[in-house]
């Protein structure tokens, strides 16, 4: 256990990287010593935004300097899986942003490497700390609508043309699918909601609208606020696409829970707005939200009745007003004290293991004719040891 002041590493320049700037706030003596970034553009702005850190120009350059008793992997996902093995081997705990990998393999890899070698692994799956979560895990934990059976969730991913149709995520083989890179977030927050893992899953999907669009380019050393506006509408409309354009812009996806719950999961960019929208439907009632930010509500039915939009119930949502900030600030706070007191996490790296596996199974199924798939279980050697890490968010198995 590190019990000192902690040395955080930064790994990878790009957007992501704010939230490094988490990590004195949230833990006072904790700082960034070192940034590395395969790019002079990203050394560039880490020089900028954390004046003071040693650059790199990867991460084998970092690890090789020593010094450091974690890092911060905010790098593209078809990377984690082999940066995040090269530090957990190195003894570096990791703080690795979803997904925790592109394939399942890959998923299955970084968690063996974290329980051979005892380093420390946490996954940055921030929503669990969001208010909407909270506030719909409370109504469930206080029995407002009986056991949960099933979950819907529908996601309008209204910035979906500017977040990943111009850079490394309209790329299948940067991304795997948005299905991981988008959806883990939901898939997980499904599987906290339920209290069960996806064992089989069906997807269906297609590229709708960006796959039209001619007008492309390369980006070299921007990122996605150098082009995002909120005047790039409609859809059909944008310009400056990535080169590479062949992940869904549209997905459905129906899973089998292993405790039986039914859910499902819709993704659409091309919506005029941006949120998520989440149904849960318990053997006494059922609740959901309305807008996923401070000034939304959650709003529980639990009466026998005809239509009624204001439901029986009404809960506030709490936080910010758009955007994670606060559940960033959360997640960071968490990953330092596990590493520097041990202490127990509500996110799980086994829950982002099964959410890797529901997601990137559910994209096999949707580009082999919505054949269905079946999840592996993790082996139970590696599922045991993050039990033993006293892991607040227990394997709901």
């Amino acid at each position: 256990m590190i019990t000192s002041d902690l040395r955080v590493a930064l790994i990878g320049a790009g957007a992501r990287s704010e939230i490094g700037q988490h990590v004195p706030v949230v833990r006072p003596g904790a700082r960034i010593v070192a940034v590395a970034d395969t790019t002079p553009a990203g050394r560039e702005r880490a020089a900028t935004s954390f004046p003071g850190a040693v650059l790199h120009p990867d991460h084998r350059a970092l690890v090789a300097a020593g010094g450091v008793d974690a890092a911060i992997v905010t790098t593209p996902d078809d990377t984690h899986a082999a940066i995040a093995v090269d530090l957990l081997r190195a003894g570096i705990a990791v703080y690795l942003e979803k997904p925790l990998a592109t394939t399942l393999a890959d998923a299955d890899r970084v968690l063996l490497a974290a329980t051979e070698t005892g380093t420390p692994l946490y996954v940055g799956h921030n929503f669990r700390h969001a208010e909407v979560v909270r506030t719909m895990r409370d109504v469930i934990a206080r029995g407002e609508i009986g056991e949960v059976k099933a979950v819907w969730v529908r996601h309008f991913v209204g910035h979906g043309g500017d977040y990943y149709f111009k850079d490394w995520h309209a790329d299948r083989r940067r991304t795997g699918t948005l299905l991981l890179q988008k959806a883990s977030h939901d898939i997980d927050v499904i599987h906290h909601l339920a209290g069960g893992y996806t064992r089989r899953v069906v997807g269906m999907g297609d590229l709708m609208v960006y796959g039209a669009i001619q007008d492309r380019r390369e980006r070299p050393g921007e990122t996605m606020p150098d082009w995002f506006s909120m005047d790039n509408w409609p859809p059909a409309a944008a310009t400056g696409l990535n080169p590479v354009v062949d992940v869904e812009d549209l997905s459905m996806v129906l899973m089998t829970l292993d405790n039986g719950v039914q859910a499902s999961y819709q993704q659409c960019h091309f919506t005029p707005d941006y949120w998520r929208n989440y149904t849960v439907i318990g053997t006494e009632g059922r609740l959901e939200n309305f807008g996923d930010t401070a000034g939304g509500v959650v709003r529980v039915w639990n009466r026998r009745h005809e239509f009624s939009a204001a439901g029986d119930r009404e809960h506030p949502i709490a936080g910010v007003e758009s955007g994670h900030e606060d559940a960033d600030v959360l997640t960071m706070a968490e990953f330092l004290a596990h590493v520097a007191d041990g202490s127990p996490t509500v996110v799980s790296p086994v829950a982002a293991r099964e959410a890797v596996a529901a997601g990137s199974l559910a994209a096999e199924s949707l580009r082999s004719g919505s054949l269905p798939q079946t999840v592996p279980d993790l082996p139970d050697d590696v599922r045991r040891h993050f039990q033993q890490q006293n892991l607040a968010e227990r394997d709901p198995r």
